[in-house]
């Protein structure tokens, strides 16, 4: 029979109930034939000798198992029936439809799920995660569909292909596959692919409609009852996918994309990303198979760190390896650690990683792909939309409309606050577009003008920290103007990698005059993050602009302030000796006092630190009159801090108290003469170096008291640095001396959180382990 493309849709809404049922409101044929035997009082027994059916075939038919039997079956059933007129057409009727049924359900060999790995490695959260699709609850009239996206060389295809080889025991009516080639020039249609499923599903070319909504139903009709996956890979658009996608039934539809697909409405949705090292070096060691034990664990652990987790580097690397046995794995991880030449040696025959990305590329746009090579200039992990616009040459509107493209073909990943990130590998390719689409002038005005914004703003941040300064009056147009220190603090930091970068590059381009603003303007900054593992660094850079000017008393200060570094735990006490001496030096011969004074106070702090107490009195008596004969009194009052901890060291507590009183009083006077700003940042410290005397005294109470004060004055400052750790954990001791255990554990549990976060590991466990003993 022919039907009208009309009629396919609705004979397929019939042909979709289950068994022997009701389909679409009617009986089918099992329960037709079962009522006319009842009707004629006869038992399967009975009509299977008036037919010449066989019993237990009977039984099947009416219990739906062979819903369609053949012509010459049905009129013997008739006959021995007794049926005649629209009763014998009805039974005919519907035999012919159930054999049109189960000639949908057979599968025709179209559409076979592509062969697995035998390597594949890792992925196993995510191969749960299509565990549970397979059994996710269904909602009516809501297919379950589940979508993998990821950028390119993330083993999307090779995921998909595995998870569908695991489940594929939960789908005995079939699993498909189709590649609808969304990263082609030539994407498959929708009524292509819907084409190819429905021969897949068994539909004859003459009963598939014309037109793509009437596939679409016709598709939606035959997966509503039957147990099939659906995976539909390297998909395009959401236009492509939409007429794919299930309607409600037992099938599931898995799609993997590099597109997020963010129009598709309610689908379950898993990001694939980058293999964890141990997972990457076991895919590698998957491929090589028996060689692999010839080319040692470090330095297939170095291949694997130089793929950054992505499979299919892994797998042109491992079959790189494999079909050259001469080659070692040491000798190709050389290769691959030069960044110019780490993309054309991951090539092995067709495949090549600059493709799998160059795919992605040709489908962005003019202006995204301009921003995305151009991003390749800037120098650290990640960035905001703001440096975006500066190096793309645009309006933050126009870099926040490419960056989401970019975002959405996986050539960059979005996180936390903004920031957005490449992977290295494609990082790599950026820089390789840039180079080939752009003129080498034009790469030095981008580069030019992306470290001078990040210099110009690196500075302008550092000096809201300065006594004094605060908020720049005058900003450069062109940067993004902070509100507040607490803003100004946070881009330092969040962009540490980036202005850092900035200074090497205007380092090596002698570029000194801003490197050492730059520098300098980072002195009062450093104190509020002190143990960022930078400071050795910038701090170097601005000494050697220093040098490189011609300008002893700046170097001077740019070495004192590296052998302040150097006094933050974990401490050196030499190094602080050497910068101290050399910066001295160098102070004394351009007569900078105040340079001379802070060599002297930082020599004085390091020869406390090696126990040697009277020269670290003198050393410090020195810096204090110097700076009391400039009067200086922001400087004046750190020497007495030190006076006062080299009396603790010789165990003089009682003058160190005193001292440390008169240190405070100087702090809470308004007509001292000290910055404001200062005696603010100065006064908790001073409270916890009281209560530490207090303590020395046996005075536990007050001790904790005042521990407790300076404490919540360092939080409100947001100074958590070794000074609140080591208070802390000494006021945790105090609190389990006095039998206050709960209050003793939390201290113990908050030390060793700051413990953790300034770096210093075995503090933190040995706060734990006493938290762990004052329970």
């Amino acid at each position: 029979m022919v039907w009208a493309g009309s009629r396919i849709v609705a004979a397929g809404e019939d042909l979709a109930a289950e068994g022997s049922g009701v389909i679409s409101g009617r009986l089918g044929f099992g329960e037709v034939l079962r009522g006319h035997r009842r009707a004629a009082r006869l038992t399967l027994e009975q009509l299977a000798e008036a037919s010449g059916v066989s019993a237990r075939t009977l039984s099947d038919m009416e219990r739906g198992r062979s819903r369609g039997p053949q012509q010459r079956t049905v009129t013997a059933l008739a006959d021995a029936l007794a049926l005649v007129g629209e009763e014998r057409e009805q039974l005919v009727e519907l035999a012919r439809e159930g054999r049109l049924r189960d000639h949908w359900a057979r599968p025709s060999g179209l559409g076979e799920l592509p062969r697995s790995v035998d390597d594949f490695t890792g992925r196993a959260a995510e191969l749960v995660w299509v565990s549970e699709l397979v059994y996710a609850e269904r909602v009516p009239g809501v297919g379950v569909v589940g979508l993998v996206t990821g950028s390119a060389g993330l083993g999307k295809t090779t995921f998909a292909v595995r998870a569908a080889h695991t489940v594929r025991p939960s789908f005995p009516d079939g699993v498909l596959f189709v590649d609808l080639l969304g990263m082609s020039q030539r994407p498959l249609p929708a009524d292509d692919a819907l084409h190819l499923l429905l021969r897949a599903l068994g539909a004859a070319d003459q009963q598939i409609p014309a037109g793509t909504q009437d596939r679409a139903s016709l598709y939606r009709a035959l997966l509503r009852d039957r147990r099939v996956l659906i995976v539909l890979d390297n998909a395009g658009s959401e236009e492509q996918v939409r007429p794919l996608l299930p309607g409600g039934g037992t099938g599931r539809v898995l799609i993997t994309t590099r597109r997020l697909l963010a129009g598709l409405e309610g689908v379950r949705r898993l990001v694939l990303g980058p293999l964890p090292l141990p997972e990457s070096r076991a895919l590698l060691t998957g491929i090589l198979g028996e060689r692999a034990a010839s080319d040692g664990e470090s330095a297939l652990t170095r291949l694997a760190e130089l793929c950054g987790g992505l499979p299919l580097a892994l797998r042109i690397i491992g079959n790189r390896l494999v079909s050259r046995p001469g080659w070692g794995a040491a000798e190709l991880a050389a290769r691959l650690a030069d960044e110019e030449r780490r993309l054309e040696q991951l090539t092995a025959g067709d495949l090549k990683i600059a493709n799998a990305f160059g795919m992605s590329y040709e489908h962005l746009s003019d202006a995204a792909r301009r921003m995305f090579r151009r991003l390749a200039v800037v120098p650290g992990q990640d960035f905001d939309a703001a440096l975006a616009a500066v190096v793309g040459g645009v309006s933050s509107k126009d870099a926040w409309a490419s960056l989401d493209d970019l975002v959405d073909l996986g050539l960059l990943s979005d996180g936390a606050a903004g920031r957005y990130r490449f992977h290295d590998l494609v990082r790599l390719f950026a820089r390789d577009r840039l180079h080939t689409e752009e003129a080498a002038a034009a790469r030095e005005v981008l580069l030019e003008r992306a470290v001078s914004w990040l210099l110009r703003m690196a500075t302008s941040c550092g000096r809201w920290f300065e006594p004094g300064h605060g908020r720049p009056e005058q900003p450069d147009a062109d940067l993004v103007v902070l509100p507040s220190a607490e803003a100004a603090d946070g881009w330092l930091r969040v962009n540490a990698d980036n202005w850092l970068g900035a200074m090497r590059i205007a380092a090596a381009d002698g570029r000194h005059s801003i490197v050492l603003d730059c520098a300098e303007s980072m002195h009062w900054f450093s104190e509020r993050w002190a143990h960022s593992p930078y400071w050795q660094e910038i701090f170097t850079l601005g000494a050697d602009a220093a040098a490189a000017l011609g300008d002893p008393a700046q170097q001077a200060t740019q070495l004192n302030y590296l052998a302040w570094v150097q006094w933050v735990p974990p401490r050196d006490p030499d190094a602080v000796l050497r910068y101290a001496a050399e910066a001295l030096k160098l102070a004394a011969l351009s007569d900078a006092t105040a340079q001379i004074a802070w060599a002297h106070a930082y020599t004085a702090w390091a020869l406390r630190l090696l126990d040697r107490f009277k020269e670290s009195l003198a050393a410090s008596l020195r810096a204090a009159d110097l700076f009391q004969a400039i009067g200086d009194i922001d400087c004046y009052v750190q020497c007495l801090a030190n006076i006062a901890d080299c009396l603790l060291g010789e165990g003089r507590y009682r003058e160190a108290l005193e001292q440390c009183l008169e240190h405070l009083a100087l702090l809470d006077d308004p007509e001292s003469g000290m910055t404001p700003s200062i005696a603010a940042h100065s006064r908790p410290v001073a409270l916890l170096r009281i209560g530490r005397c207090l303590a020395d005294l046996g005075l536990r109470e007050e001790a904790i008291s005042t521990l407790r004060e300076g404490i919540d004055g360092m939080d409100s400052l947001q100074m958590s640095d070794f000074r609140q750790a080591a208070a802390l954990e000494t006021l945790a001791a105090l609190l389990a001396g006095a039998g206050r255990t709960d209050e003793s554990q939390a201290a113990y549990l908050r030390a060793a959180r700051v413990f953790e976060e300034i770096g210093d590991r075995e503090a933190s466990d040995r706060c734990h382990s006493l938290a762990a003993t004052s329970c």
